[in-house]
């Protein structure tokens, strides 16, 4: 089976909510990497999380959760600063992110700090989200992505937040096809898909990813991309070519969708590690459909990474 690599950011969510009256926030373990990374083990696969921590009781916490859930640490590096926040408000389950630190925890892990033959003995290795902000994780994400021997997945994660005007959405753009050109597959919402590039289609969208490496001899872009489209489901597409398949979410009683995506690509990737690329779109179909169920039932609970379920309470949840 192989293990996976996940290098991004490990944060502390803050979600807003209420108590008694008064107005709270409550603590979670959060990053949309670690999401990934203790979604993935949850389902079953062996995970080795890359990222910069601070030395604070808060990464203890981080620290501790990741043990919990059977996340390797062998990647981790620590360093002497508080521990970033991300302090989340919501519209309905939707959350909006700001996020507090300097400076930030997760954006210190530098191209010299990367175990390389970690990355080069992965089956898979995950990168993207925040970190590509950072320049020093920047470099140790393009060191990572050049040294990777298995297959490569990418996640933009998009927060508009940290994107202050068009000159930065623009440079995030170009980081984004840098991955984009030889990624074996990309997953991203259609919200990503706005702000990078003014496009709400995520047919035309997924034609787009899939055409970033022509042109400029990278490869053939991306192998796979599926757009997730919040509660109306998915869209996946292959570079095989056939047309895009959307698939429906399953209806669920969602009250907080922190994490949803990061859930779907949770199930991926471990289902990459158990049986490898599918052989046809029908097989990549089939596995978003599971991922979908796995995200669904995550936005039955509040958090991100506290809520990524085993497939046993998968299965409990959608016997179907």
């Amino acid at each position: 089976m192989g293990y996976a690599v996940v290098l991004g950011e490990a944060l502390v969510d803050l979600l807003d909510g209420e108590y008694d009256g008064q107005p709270v926030y409550r603590q979670a373990i959060g990053g949309a990497p670690l999401n990934v990374a203790v979604g993935a083990a949850r389902l079953g696969a062996e995970v080795e999380f890359v990222g910069s921590l601070g030395d604070d009781v808060l990464a203890g916490r981080i620290t501790e959760f990741l043990t919990v859930a059977g996340v390797g640490r062998r990647g981790v590096r620590v360093h002497p600063v508080p521990t970033a926040l991300a302090v989340a408000t919501f519209a309905g389950a939707e959350p909006d992110f700001r996020f507090y630190g300097e400076p930030l925890s997760y954006g210190l892990l530098g191209p010299d700090d990367l175990d390389v033959p970690l990355v080069e003995g992965a089956s898979v290795l995950y990168a993207g989200s925040i970190v590509l902000l950072c320049p020093p994780v920047l470099a140790a994400a393009r060191l990572a992505w050049t040294s990777a021997t298995g297959l490569r997945v990418f996640d933009p994660n998009v927060r508009p937040r940290l994107l202050p005007d068009r000159a930065a959405v623009a440079g995030l753009r170009d980081v984004v096809a840098e991955f984009v050109a030889s990624a074996d597959l990309v997953k991203l919402s259609v919200a990503d898909a706005e702000v990078l590039y003014g496009e709400t289609d995520p047919a035309a969208t997924a034609g787009r990813l899939h055409d970033l490496g022509a042109g400029a001899g990278a490869g053939a872009g991306a192998g796979a991309v599926v757009v997730t489209l919040g509660s109306r489901g998915a869209l996946v597409s292959t570079a095989a070519g056939g047309t895009p398949v959307r698939l429906p979410a399953p209806v669920v009683d969602a009250v907080d969708a922190t994490g949803a995506g990061d859930s779907v690509m949770a199930a991926l990737i471990a289902d990459l590690l158990a049986d490898g690329v599918p052989a046809d779109p029908a097989g990549w179909s089939e596995r978003v459909g599971y991922a979908l169920r796995v995200a669904g039932l995550v936005c039955e609970s509040p958090g991100g990474a506290v809520s990524m379920p085993t497939r046993a309470q998968v299965a409990r949840r959608f016997p179907d």
